[in-house]
């Protein structure tokens, strides 16, 4: 029963600035350990092939390191690998791929599909109908080709394409690089392998997105896995199981701070991410000045364990009690001003929040400087 291991938008060599270049850098080298693990993965089920659906690359522009590391990475797995230019990838005339043939990067098992047509793999019993992309966006849909091509009746007929499965997928997905969603119909397809869409996604029975090995982005759409495709002959239908490859957990949160009960719920939920986690936090409401101590330090130890922490707290305002201001020992002046500074919120002023922040660290620092001056 020929098995194939079906993945997809690898997006080697992609970058993260909006993190801090410590987090970065290890993300980054997260997309090479994927593809380590991949080929482990193939290795572990007896594969007879690894089908990659598109967007091996993030970029034409990849450095040589990058593309020899990218081809270094897959040699745990010595059988057949067929690699399909994506939109980010695309088989241009002067292209990543066509570097990495000039650089002798490309091992002998590895099929660069960089043309439309059939790969025959006869010793692993199935044929590939692939539909590469020549550049960057076709408003054609390259798989039309598939219904034409003559194939063994021995082997089974695997398509491998990268777009977007018209009226399936969201409205702002379904553009360019269409893929008709009877494809595998009037293909006579055994299996369709797709790439472009991030996350696991059946399509039909014969038909599925892989997603991305490791997640790179905050989207709840079953990221980080690739999918084991077993066929058991021609016309059978695909036992498709997915198996998990992510090394990071990428979460999204949104929360409401209005009572002190909501920021002890929320720290309990903090301290329960896997350390493993890249989060991205985003509160609103209002806060005590005690309480938003309490938060800053619960952040910051949160901070030290989990891969990265980002937290915008632009829409949190600070509401300070009078046991806050006492504490402070903001009385006269001061007083005035902290009072002046938590009337400017009310008006959305963001200016006086940020303001009414660093006062009070300036007023908690005195009162520690006083506590070891005595």
């Amino acid at each position: 029963m020929p098995r194939i291991l079906h993945t997809a938008d690898w997006q080697i060599g992609r970058q993260y600035s909006r993190f801090a270049a410590e987090d970065a850098a290890v993300l980054s080298e997260a997309r090479f350990a994927a593809i380590e693990r991949i080929a482990e993965l193939a290795v572990e089920h007896n594969c007879d092939a690894v089908l990659v659906a598109g967007d091996v690359f993030d970029a034409q522009t990849v450095s040589d390191r990058v593309i020899h590391r990218t081809f270094n990475a897959m040699q745990g797995f010595t059988g057949p690998w067929i690699l399909l230019p994506g939109n980010h990838d695309a088989a241009l005339v002067e292209s990543v791929w066509t570097r990495a043939r000039r650089l002798e990067a490309v091992p002998g098992n590895v099929v660069l599909a960089l043309e439309s047509g059939v790969i025959e793999l006869a010793e692993q019993g199935m044929a590939v109908l692939a539909a590469p992309l020549v550049q960057r966006h076709t408003y054609d849909d390259l798989t039309a080709a598939f219904d034409a091509l003559d194939t063994p009746e021995s082997l089974l007929r695997i398509g491998l394409a990268h777009g977007s499965v018209q009226g399936v997928l969201a409205e702002d997905i379904d553009s360019a690089n269409p893929v008709a969603e009877d494809r595998v119909q009037s293909a006579r397809l055994d299996y369709l392998a797709l790439g472009d869409w991030h996350g696991s996604k059946q399509i039909n029975p014969r038909c599925w997105y892989s997603g991305t090995p490791e997640p790179e982005r905050f989207r709840n759409n079953d990221a980080g896995n690739v999918l084991l495709v077993e066929i058991e002959a021609r016309g059978a239908e695909p036992r498709v199981t997915t198996l998990p490859t992510a090394r990071y957990q990428w979460l999204q949160w949104q929360r409401q701070l209005a009572v002190a009960s909501d920021l002890d719920e929320f720290l309990r939920e903090l301290e329960q991410v896997p350390a493993d986690s890249v989060l991205d936090i985003a509160l609103a409401g209002s806060i005590n000045l005690a309480d938003e101590e309490r938060l800053e330090r619960a952040l910051a130890k949160a901070a030290g364990r989990l891969r990265s922490l980002q937290c915008d707290t632009s829409d949190l305002s600070i509401a300070p009690t009078d046991e806050d201001i006492a504490a402070l020992g903001a009385d006269g002046y001061l007083g005035e001003v902290v009072e002046d500074l938590r009337q400017r919120q009310s008006d959305d002023d963001k200016t006086a929040r940020d303001a009414l922040l660093i006062l009070a660290g300036l007023l908690r620092d005195r009162e520690t400087a006083g506590d070891v001056r005595q």
